[in-house]
């Protein structure tokens, strides 16, 4: 696994970081104020999606590997409703937040 203080990508790093701390305020913050994401392919509204798979459900993601200059990670993603699943997560980044990622089964 790799220590989320060590992801290679800032502005990725500080998303997964809010993530896994389950604080609101620095995920959103980590976000342009136009931050678009996918579900297994399917577009979500952004909002209700980590309310439900993430803030509510105690989301928290161990990352085992990245690529792309950090921008792609495979990591096991669990929460209270799912249990634990290995994930894929691509991030596209605006300057220097995260303007949308995609997550599926890995």
């Amino acid at each position: 696994m790799i220590p989320t203080e060590k992801l290679s990508d800032p502005a990725v790093r500080a998303l997964v970081t809010a993530l896994n701390a389950n604080d609101r305020t620095a995920f959103l913050a980590a976000l342009t104020p136009d931050a678009t994401m996918s579900d297994d392919g399917s577009d979500r509204n952004l909002a209700e999606w980590t309310e439900k798979e993430i803030f509510s459900a105690g989301g928290h993601m161990d990352v085992e590997s990245e690529s792309d200059g950090g921008r792609t990670l495979v990591a096991q993603y669990r929460n209270d409703t799912w249990g634990e699943m290995r994930t894929r997560w691509h991030f596209t980044v605006s300057d220097g937040k995260v303007s949308r990622f995609e997550t599926g089964q890995a």
